[in-house]
């Protein structure tokens, strides 16, 4: 393909207009820097350092967030103030309910899933002979993408009529022992429990090592005086091994807390929320760029923020302690 420079010129009359500005800003920075006297305090050097992250700031996040509050209090088109009748729709509709039951479905049921099956494998494998081995198969659906996940998945739940040969694992499986084929992102609200089961196949590798690394920075005197004290393996697990990885287990937790309300790719690339699998952003997606109703999905998306931020607030009050 041919390089067009006459009609790429407005791009990259942009994108050196962002460098000169980035290089000016920098120049500036250690100008000011260099010529403010440090004296006792350092926070004229911190105010001047910080200023250029808190514009960005500003304008990459603040900003963007008062405009979508504002819209969703706006009509589908963003020119009538349609006052909080977004919001009434959001908890009055049929569908827009069944997305919120979604939701709620996968917080629910993912974070204690993934912890769980990540505490267990870490438990396990730890100090086994093949320990690195199997926490790597384990941790190896991390690397792929949340899309390359659903893509893989859609063919082991892949459906073809009866008595056609099935390329899906899952209806071979069943057609293998004598059951029918079943259309299974299709069947509410099982559908959205084997959406649930990608997810946690995905993230339970990230558990496993969190968790992993955690047992293995307990004491073992520990360990060793609880044995000496005639604990069973179940008691040393309830008793010594879980008491002293909560703040890893509490981690692993709100990462999956946060990481579920924000699903999306899962979804869409799955069912594209049809079928009763719709997830807030993936409703908040639809209704803004495909149903053009701008201010339902500034609502979803105010929700989305109003649910997040208290999970966000508790790990950053987690961590600085």
């Amino acid at each position: 393909m041919d390089f067009d420079l006459a009609a790429e010129q407005p791009k990259l009359l942009q994108l050196l207009i962002g460098v000169a500005a980035f290089l000016v800003v920098v120049a500036a920075v250690l100008l000011l820097v260099d010529r403010v006297p440090m004296r006792r305090r350092a926070w004229p050097h911190a105010t001047i350092l910080l200023a250029p992250a808190l514009l960005l700031l500003g304008v990459g996040l603040v900003a963007p967030a008062v405009r979508t509050t504002l819209l969703s209090f706006m009509s589908g088109d963003g020119r009538r103030w349609a006052g909080l009748d977004n919001y009434v729709w959001m908890f009055t509709r049929p569908e827009a309910l069944t997305v919120l039951r979604n939701t709620v479905v996968w917080v629910l049921l993912v974070p204690p899933l993934v912890t769980s099956v990540g505490l267990v494998y870490a438990v396990l494998v730890d100090r086994t002979r093949f320990e690195a081995l199997a926490r790597s198969l384990l941790f190896l659906p991390m690397a792929i993408s949340f899309v390359g996940a659903g893509v893989v998945w859609r063919f082991v739940y892949a459906y073809r009529a009866e008595g056609q040969e099935q390329i899906g694992l899952l209806n071979q499986l069943v057609v293998s022992v004598g059951g029918q084929p079943r259309q299974w992102l299709q069947e509410p609200p099982l559908n959205t429990l084997f959406l649930v089961a990608v997810m946690v196949w995905i993230q339970a590798g990230f558990a496993t090592v969190v968790l992993s690394a955690a047992i293995k920075g307990i004491p073992g005197e520990i360990v060793e005086a609880a044995r000496l004290d005639g604990a069973s393996p179940r008691q040393l697990f309830f008793r010594v091994t879980l008491p002293s990885i909560r703040s890893a287990v509490a981690v692993v937790l709100v990462t999956q807390s946060i990481g579920t309300l924000k699903l999306f790719d899962v979804v869409r690339t799955m069912t594209g929320g049809q079928f009763d699998t719709g997830v807030i952003a993936n409703e908040m997606y639809d209704q803004a760029f495909r149903y053009g109703e701008t201010g339902r999905g500034a609502a979803l998306a105010v929700l989305l923020f109003v649910l997040v931020t208290p999970v966000v607030v508790y790990q950053v009050r987690g961590r600085a302690r």
